[in-house]
């Protein structure tokens, strides 16, 4: 890339990723945190347990309800949710964090927080990630054999209400094959980051261009 076209790529910005549980979300996440550089993947607070195989500061922050209300109280995070019964938030410290390394901070959240994250953070960019079925979505859903039906029904029931935000994005795609979504959202990224809103060096370049212009004019 040369250094004009280096003078017309925006900021970073954080990613908002929000689907119904089962659509994939996290998977396309997680593929992006492996195949770009400028990304961080935001590890969320949970009061819920560990499942099988899942790391403390690697899947989530495992924490008590006392330690997550102290959390909220104290403002530590910037968003959170409760979900079938149990506490998620996203901490401040990781927005901050990707800031400061130059990195676009992908939110792996759910529809509430997505609305808690876009109302603090306007310039973030919100992905909304469907299913390719609804009976894939199901078969996703009820394959979990670590939960009880009760619990697959009632994330089943979940997951139609929050198909129904899908509105309140910006951009919406679907996840029937992990490569193309993480390619749809890597074009998302390049487009956004051309957005004239987002290019703070914009205005100085298009002055000395003009600049430059004027003296092409000048020598006749």
């Amino acid at each position: 890339m040369t250094a004009a076209a280096k003078r017309l790529t925006g900021d970073v910005f954080p990613v908002i990723f929000a689907a119904p549980s089962g659509a994939g979300k996290t998977s396309i996440a997680r593929m992006l945190r492996r195949t770009r550089n400028d990304v961080e993947f935001s590890v969320s607070a949970t009061t819920r347990a560990p499942r099988r195989a899942e790391k403390e500061g690697v899947d989530y922050f495992f924490r008590s309800e006392d330690e997550f209300r102290r959390m909220i109280e104290e403002g530590e995070l910037l968003e959170w949710a409760v979900v079938h019964g149990n506490f998620y938030g996203t901490p401040r410290r990781n927005l901050d964090a990707a800031a400061v390394g130059g990195r676009h901070l992908i939110l792996d959240i759910d529809v509430q927080g997505s609305r808690q994250v876009r109302t603090q953070i306007p310039e973030a960019i919100s992905i909304f990630v469907l299913p390719p079925s609804g009976r894939e979505l199901a078969r996703r859903l009820t394959g979990r054999d670590s939960e009880t039906l009760e619990v697959r029904q009632r994330r089943l029931s979940a997951a139609r209400e929050e198909l129904l935000a899908v509105r309140e994005f910006d951009y919406a795609i679907v996840n029937d094959n992990l490569e193309r979504a993480v390619q749809a959202v890597t074009t998302i990224l390049a487009a956004e980051r051309r957005r004239i809103s987002r290019i703070s060096a914009l205005p100085a370049f298009v002055k000395s261009l003009v600049a430059e212009v004027d003296e092409q004019l000048a020598r006749g």
